[in-house]
């Protein structure tokens, strides 16, 4: 960041023309009094000025308050100064006595007060002003930093992906991390890339956990991280109960100008957010629009529209799950600049996508980094494209988790296809008569699916069970008078074996 040096002491001892010499070794001072920033600079004669001083300036005296006071009142002066805060003294040499009193160089010395010599001819007045003309010189550059600033800003807010590069700038001129979450708590921007210790960013994991919550409350807020030695600052992107996402900045404290250019930057990207959020809206419902027309077979209004379509043969996929508003955003991002991209489409049966048969690999990045299912038709020309959806939607059905290809599942049986939770809850309680006989110890049902499995055949049943057919008759017939069924007709035979298959 590009900032003029806070005024300090060292600063001040620096300055050729006031001569100033430090009489103390700077290894016998205490903690960083040459290099925290200095208030103010103040003189005074009085036994005990503390009253009248503030923290974090400097004291210059010529003396005379140390007339007629021993080793150990000049301590207690000296010990006075430092529990108040003092950063420094100067002793005016000459002025009232000669030289710096050796009593007051060993009481700074033993509380580790910087203590300086003002020659005779520097007076005290002319330290004043040029601590006040480096505090000057300072707001004038921090002022001068800020309109830089956000003069930057507004240029990198023009780009063609505005608020990427607003945080890049920022990044930039704050010299640290900045990262950008989306609602879901996704990092979607940062900048360095690859934030991390060496970046000024503290552990990824921690930020997005942070923000996680931040965005689960739900209401605009600001928060401050510190982990594994670095601090953040997290703010809500966003109106209470509608956040956009949350910006981190990698910094430990801000000053005015900082804290103004980082509000600015927060404003613009809420407000930027919101606009994005209207425009997405507006393009899912064309999206919607296409889709219908696609699912008439006829490409012709998505072309003219888009002004391409990924070239035939196609795939045609469904992807369901709980995060498919970020999947579609990140399908945009991976193929903005690609022609023609994928087009993809929400709907009541999830997101729609339809894609080249060679990026076909894409649906198993995403399904994996989305943790969505996805159905995925056989390659079709657009003429057949309701066919295709139709084809994605049932391995979408079929679907466990990750993506299912419809040529994997399109030979099943017919019969497993009419396997809904109705079938299922039907079959069971079919089948409740001879599952409540085998619960005493029967093996009815068993003993249905082997004989059904051998083609009703009795011999290669009964070997297949290890019992005698004659013992098998009478199971069957028991099973046919629990069930109600004439087992040596087919349509029985049939529906007792969907029974079986749909009851499990």
């Amino acid at each position: 960041m590009e900032r003029t040096s806070a005024p300090t002491l060292r600063a001040l001892l620096e300055r050729r023309d006031l001569r100033l010499r430090l009489v103390l070794e700077e290894d016998a001072l205490a903690g960083d009094a040459l290099d925290r920033p200095m208030r103010w600079v103040h003189n005074s004669d009085l036994a005990d000025p503390t009253p009248f001083l503030a923290d974090d300036l400097v004291l210059l005296t010529t003396g005379t308050q140390f007339d007629g006071l021993d080793a150990h009142d000049v301590d207690a002066y000296v010990a006075r100064l430092a529990l108040r805060g003092v950063l420094g003294l100067g002793f005016g040499s000459g002025v009232h006595r000669s030289g710096v009193p050796a009593e007051l160089i060993e009481a700074c010395r033993a509380r580790g007060l910087a203590l300086f010599e003002v020659p005779y001819d520097i007076p005290f007045i002319a330290i004043a002003r040029a601590h006040a003309e480096a505090i000057a010189a300072q707001a004038y550059a921090r002022r001068t930093w800020a309109l830089e600033t956000q003069r930057a800003l507004a240029i990198a807010a023009l780009r063609p992906r505005g608020l990427e590069a607003t945080l890049s700038v920022l990044g930039r001129r704050l010299e640290c991390w900045v990262g950008m979450y989306d609602a879901a708590g996704a990092l979607v921007h940062e900048h360095p890339s690859g934030g991390g210790p060496d970046a000024g960013a503290a552990h990824p994991g921690a930020i997005a956990s942070m923000a996680s919550a931040l965005l689960a409350r739900g209401g605009s807020a600001s928060r401050t991280l510190e982990h594994d030695g670095a601090t953040h600052t997290l703010f809500t992107l966003g109106r209470t109960g509608q956040l956009r996402g949350v910006i981190a900045i990698a910094a430990v404290a801000h000053d005015p100008e900082t804290r103004a250019v980082v509000t600015s930057v927060i404003a613009m990207a809420g407000l930027a957010l919101e606009q994005g959020e209207q425009i997405a809206r507006s393009r899912r419902r064309l999206r919607g629009q296409l889709l219908a027309s696609l699912l008439s077979d006829d490409p012709a209004l998505a072309r003219r529209v888009l002004g391409a379509l990924p070239p035939a043969p196609v795939l045609v996929a469904i992807a369901d799950g709980e995060r498919t508003a970020a999947l579609v955003e990140w399908v945009d991002q991976q193929h903005r600049d690609a022609a023609p991209a994928p087009f993809v489409a929400e709907s009541d049966d999830g997101v729609v996508l339809c894609l080249r048969e060679a990026d076909a690999g894409m649906l198993d990045e995403l399904a994996a980094r989305f943790e969505v299912r996805v159905g995925a038709s056989d390659p079709a020309e657009y003429s057949a494209f309701s066919h295709a959806h139709a084809q994605a939607l049932s391995a979408l059905r079929r679907a466990r988790s990750g993506v299912t290809h419809y040529r994997h599942v399109g030979t099943a049986s017919v019969l497993s296809a009419l396997l809904t939770d109705e079938a299922r809850v039907v079959a069971a309680s079919r089948l409740a008569p001879v599952r409540g006989h085998d619960a005493q110890g029967g093996d009815l049902e068993r003993t249905l699916r082997v004989w059904l499995e051998h083609d009703a055949q009795l011999e290669q049943t009964a070997s297949a069970l290890g019992i005698h057919r004659h013992t098998l008759r009478t199971r069957l017939t028991q099973a046919g008078t629990l069930l109600g069924m004439d087992l040596r007709a087919f349509p029985a035979r049939a529906e007792l074996w969907a029974a079986l298959q749909a009851g499990g």
